[in-house]
């Protein structure tokens, strides 16, 4: 079988690592990859260009199906583009892909639903959200409605706070489109889990629970960022609150997907808040989670190829997901600087060199020059280990005191908190 990656990210290297394990996939084409991807077996990177060109590669390759990683091309309508070719492909198409592309649409949805999420308004005009906010409770969280790189979102404490953030948002589109339109909701306490599911067009079955770190700053603290690191499973995702998920969430999405038309066949990305009153919903993703997805899939036992198999061919069954009783760890190695202004181009392949049985590296975007690998991003490595919940941490934080580079910076505290 021959499978086409799309993205460039640590995301993208680990599922074409999970994919490469299967004994039927022969070869694995990434677009546009990183300089991690490079090295892997069976996998060849290649230029990305526009989605029309890899709508005619996937047809011109036999491309058995595609996977797509980045938010952005799903809400450009990839998926739909493939489906016109008569091409497989996991992700939603673009109708669907709105329930993460528009945070308004999305909790429109759960409202209709009766899905559990907090209580929220939505505004297009500064005037009506500044009256709003002048009024309201703190903290409140504001977010842009689009996409925006998992930065979208404030957590507010002060009138003066939300303010700025308005002004930043509404009136100088710090997040250009993404921006024009917030959402301003209700903060709820507790701690977040990410649930990644597999959605056949039929069901939803949960692959893990993971645990995400945002903020830059040990302690969560400081910037938002794309994700500093990930814990599977989630140690405060419990058994009665996956109940709770289940039927006032789960369950009530899948009955929302059904009246709404809203069918595909891909993932959905369920990001929670684990609060004294329960599971409550806060947004949707349709594609995997970066960095859930290096930790997720360590502890996946099933094979991965044929999960993608049966998904695209609605055939899915509870027990086709198996996953280990294993922890796994992953740690986000960032350019300092990062979120801000940071340098590119570290040469990060003496990490690659340095791989254990025990301890795998993955890249963000990079590139190979003269068989170096120099990173282009400002999340630049994920490194992870799985085993008994002490051993990954040991494995993790052992390899990165042995590997250090005055140009990266990680938190010693994911997991932890």
């Amino acid at each position: 079988m021959k499978i086409l990656i799309i993205g460039e990210g640590a995301r993208e290297h680990a599922i074409a690592r999970k994919l490469a394990e299967s004994d039927l996939v022969t070869a694995i084409y990434v677009s546009p990859g990183n300089g991690g991807t490079e090295r892997l077996g069976k996998c060849r990177n290649i230029s990305k260009g526009t989605l029309s060109d890899l709508r005619d590669f996937a047809r011109d390759n036999n491309i058995d199906y595609t996977v797509v990683g980045p938010e952005a091309d799903l809400m450009e309508g990839i998926v739909d583009l493939f489906h016109e070719a008569d091409l497989k492909i996991i992700g939603p198409h673009r109708k669907a892909a709105l329930l993460e592309g528009s945070k308004a649409y999305a909790k429109d949805f759960m409202m209709k639903y009766g899905i559990k999420t907090a209580e929220y308004e939505v505004f297009t005009d500064f005037k009506l959200a500044e009256a709003h906010i002048r009024q309201a409770a703190y903290p409140l969280v504001i977010k842009a409605d689009g996409l925006a790189a998992g930065k979208g979102v404030e957590i507010i404490e002060t009138y003066e706070d939300a303010l700025k953030t308005l002004e930043a948002y509404m009136l100088e589109e710090k997040f250009k489109e993404a921006s024009k339109k917030v959402v301003i909701e209700e903060y709820l306490t507790g701690k977040e889990a990410s649930i990644i599911t597999l959605f056949d067009g039929n069901s939803i079955l949960s692959l893990n629970s993971t645990m995400d770190h945002k903020k830059i700053g040990e302690g969560e603290t400081g910037l938002n960022t794309g994700g500093m690191g990930s814990l599977t499973p989630n140690p405060y995702f419990t058994e009665e609150l996956e109940k709770d998920f289940r039927k006032n969430i789960l369950d009530k999405t899948l009955v929302g997907l059904r009246a709404e038309q809203l069918l595909f066949k891909g993932i959905i990305f369920f990001g929670l808040m684990l609060t004294e009153k329960g599971t409550y919903l806060l947004e949707y993703n349709l594609r995997f989670g970066d960095p859930e997805t290096q930790s997720l899939l360590e502890t996946l036992e099933s094979d991965l190829n044929t999960l993608f198999m049966k998904t695209l061919d609605g055939t899915l069954q509870e027990e086709d997901v198996v996953l280990s009783s294993d922890c796994a760890l992953c740690v986000v190695l960032s350019a300092k600087g990062y979120p801000k202004t940071c340098e590119k181009e570290i040469d990060v392949s003496s990490f690659f060199d340095a791989e254990t049985d025990q301890v795998s590296v993955f890249s963000y975007a990079s590139k190979v020059l003269q068989e170096r690998i120099l990173s282009s991003s400002g999340r630049v490595l994920s490194v992870v280990s799985r085993g008994q919940k002490s051993e990954c941490f040991k494995n993790v934080y052992d390899f990165l005191d042995e590997n250090r580079n005055e140009n990266l910076y990680y938190r010693n505290d994911i997991g932890r908190i």
